[in-house]
């Protein structure tokens, strides 16, 4: 991941324990990533609005890291690949274990698997 290295800065702090995007609208999320870069927490691209890969691909912060609770992997939306290893990124590493998977409860409707298709 050395070769990657520009886009990471480990010591910024993620942005919140939910995806930014869904927060501002009410909506909700199936899992969440974080930016290796500036620490945004965006939703994944198994839920409706896909923020994560959004925010990659309008910034040009190509590397996330699963939001997670018990996930360190990494990806790389410049090469499509899981990128092996990388650096401890500033905590929080997860979510609080308590957050429900999709998220958050409150706003999760009942047929959320069909609305996903």
């Amino acid at each position: 991941m050395s070769d990657l290295a520009s886009f990471l800065d480990p010591l910024v702090p993620p942005s919140g324990t939910g995806c930014v995007e869904c927060n501002l609208t009410g909506s909700w999320w199936v899992h969440l990533r974080r930016c290796a870069k500036c620490g945004h927490i965006g939703c994944c691209d198994d839920s409706l609005n896909q923020h994560a890969s959004g925010h990659a691909h309008t910034t040009g912060h190509r590397i996330i890291q699963s939001f997670e609770p018990g996930e360190d992997w990494f990806w790389d939306y410049g090469s499509n690949q899981f990128a092996d290893g990388g650096p401890t990124l500033a905590p929080p590493e997860s979510h609080p274990p308590t957050q429900t998977v999709p998220g958050p409860a409150e706003r999760v409707p009942r047929n959320w698997q069909r609305l996903l298709g």
